[in-house]
């Protein structure tokens, strides 16, 4: 067993509550693999196959269209998962999962957390809750696509992303002006345009590894 895949799984939000002796039992099933930088992990519309808890590193959950569209869904780093929806209802893989940095993942086959589930259901209440948040942050995300203009979507992400520094915000991680089109949904031309504006009025300033926003972001554009 792992060490390394054991403290995974405790950091692992609907674990937490699941005993070290019983997570012992689910971390000796688990196997460990690396992926390289901007490698796919998931392919949507794949079979399931296991629960992939991250160790380290950073992923991307993300929809595509033939015309080659896409739609980023979430980011994740060391202690998130993936793949629960299609591990527990049988269904193909309901989005792609790329690797935004090397990563390294456990992974734990269907049929050993099946097995495992039928042992311990108590931790079946757990899994339940970290769905249901799941769900409604997903329903959030779609309230704003729905009620909200490009730049109201725009300026809610930059806020999501950001942290705060005394009287500023920072992102750290400094994203394209194409991953926020993803992310909202829109032409990366149309993101350019709002944040150049935003710059020229000394809102914030795009550094060349971070975002700062100096001051509050005007309610409309």
């Amino acid at each position: 067993m792992s060490k390394e895949t054991l403290q995974g799984l405790k950091s692992v939000p609907y674990f937490s509550e699941v005993p070290d002796t019983a997570l012992a039992e689910l971390a000796s099933c688990a196997a460990i693999k690396s992926y390289p930088k901007n490698s796919i992990i998931i392919r949507e519309g794949e079979e399931g196959g296991a629960l992939f808890i991250i160790l380290s590193g950073k992923v991307q959950a993300y929809l595509s269209s033939a015309n080659g569209r896409m739609v980023i869904l979430s980011t994740q780093g060391a202690g998130s998962f993936f793949g629960e929806l299609s591990l527990l209802d049988g269904e193909p893989r309901s989005a792609s999962i790329a690797a935004l940095e090397p990563t390294v993942c456990s992974l734990i086959p269907r049929l050993a957390l099946k097995t495992w589930l039928k042992s311990h259901p108590d931790a079946a209440s757990s899994i339940i809750r970290s769905l249901t948040q799941r769900i409604r942050s997903l329903t959030e995300n779609v309230r704003g696509l729905a009620l909200s203009d490009v730049y109201g979507r725009l300026v809610k992400t930059l806020y999501d992303m950001a942290v705060e520094n005394e009287n500023e915000w920072i992102i750290r991680e400094k994203p394209t002006h194409q991953d926020l089109a993803n992310i909202i949904g829109c032409s990366r031309e149309m993101v350019s345009r709002i944040m150049k504006d935003l710059e020229r009025g000394g809102y914030l300033s795009v550094e060349r590894k971070f975002i700062l926003i100096r001051r509050k972001l005007p309610a409309s554009w």
